[in-house]
């Protein structure tokens, strides 16, 4: 196992294009940060590194018209602090998965962010990274550069590429440059809690705010086995101030009838969507797995499931659930279908990484249109490095 790291484009289409001609594959790598995701190393993983950080650096940003261009290697902590001095945001929160595997944070970069689809909370009400990736600049796996989107917002010429690039987890592209909407970052925030709830209560209260006209930007319920014995269904209103306090003096009226409904202190609330969002209340090395249901699904899944030892908390108003459970994978996949949704192997031993492919299977119609698009990006299978199960085209 060799690692390549390339300093320009031209030097990134010739190492790529030279492991099409010798059928080499390469795994695609920014700061490694969610590098134990998919099957561990090993017999057919054993393939070379493609370093993509020395693609780094702000490219051009131009806070008033909210666009900001960036290497793809540059780490999202330096974007962060960027945008976040000019009072902006990446709206989708993107996360570093460092701590989810007992890492120190600040290896993520926002190509890794853009290429694995990664959003926190906010995603209930700012969509994800598909959502606000305009346009980037890629090397495929012919070893051809190409440019696709635009540094504008309403850009519909040809082929929506960024939004399937966005999540395609490093099998089409190397990503090389990246352009994102960024978004103001609100004024205030404030986040209303109500205590004791149970699950199916928690989704009733969590629906009934997302129907409203309450504007809820983030919702959760956390159980009493991950919270310190209390369960707490979060929601999360932000904005200028004096919309923020009227949607807080709504939301009590509106909710009464599932239970009081508290101003949590603005230190709490900070600490525990910064929790929520990195998945700490399930920290540490059991089996986490990231199962996405319709919301009304959410409550299906751990009835199913809690009775077995899993422990869990739901994101996205019921949508996500972050679960632990060290009982038979086939068992979450189950559940997660039965919910209409599909479940990701995030974190676990090697063992069971080697036996269970860390995403969701697909469908045989699904499976093979899927085989046909990475083919069209990558015809030698260089970047089918066997982390998902992928069947190398040689």
């Amino acid at each position: 196992m060799a690692t390549l790291s390339p300093t320009t484009s031209e030097a990134l289409c010739a190492a790529i294009a030279e492991a099409a001609s010798k059928h080499a594959r390469l795994e695609i790598r920014g700061g490694g940060s969610k590098a134990d995701i998919g099957s561990p190393w090993g017999g057919a993983r054993e393939v070379d590194i493609l370093d993509m950080r020395k693609f780094a650096g702000i490219v051009d940003y131009d806070p008033p018209e909210l666009v900001l261009t960036v290497g793809a290697g540059t780490p999202l902590a330096e974007i962060e602090t960027l945008i976040a001095a000019k009072g902006q945001m990446l709206a989708f929160e993107p996360w570093d998965h460092a701590p989810v595997f007992g890492r120190a944070p600040g290896a993520a970069t926002i190509g890794g962010v853009i290429a694995a689809g990664v959003a926190g909370p906010q995603r209930l009400s700012m969509g994800g990274a598909r959502d606000h990736l305009l346009g980037f600049e890629a090397v495929s796996g012919r070893g051809e550069k190409f440019v696709a989107g635009a540094k504008v917002v309403k850009n519909v010429t040809g082929y929506d590429l960024p939004k399937l690039v966005a999540g395609s987890w490093g099998r089409l592209v190397a990503l090389t440059q990246v352009t994102l909407k960024v978004l103001p970052r609100p004024r205030q925030q404030a986040t209303m809690i109500i205590e004791n709830q149970t699950p199916q209560q928690a989704h009733a209260a969590m629906a009934q705010a997302m129907g409203s006209h309450g504007e809820i930007a983030a919702a959760a319920y956390l159980p009493a086995a991950v919270n310190n014995g209390r369960a707490a269904t979060l929601f999360r209103v932000q904005g200028f101030a004096p919309s923020v306090d009227a949607r807080c003096g709504f939301l009590p009226r509106l909710l009464k009838d599932h239970g009081d409904v508290l101003r949590l202190p603005d230190a709490d609330a900070a600490r525990v969507w910064t929790a929520i969002r990195a998945v700490a209340p399930l920290a540490g090395s059991a089996a986490l797995w990231r199962v996405n249901v319709p919301p009304s699904g959410g409550c299906a899944v751990v009835a199913a499931l809690e009775p077995l030892g899993a422990r869990w908390f739901f994101d996205w108003a019921g949508g996500l659930v972050w679960l632990t459970f060290d009982g038979d994978a086939a068992l979450v996949r189950a559940a997660a279908e039965k919910a209409g949704g599909h479940a990701m192997l995030v974190r676990g031993p090697e063992g069971l990484r080697a036996r269970v492919p860390g995403q969701h299977p697909r469908s045989k119609g699904v499976d093979a249109l899927e085989a046909r698009v990475r083919r069209a990006f990558d015809p030698a299978g260089v970047f089918e490095t066997t982390r998902f199960g992928d069947v190398h085209a040689n």
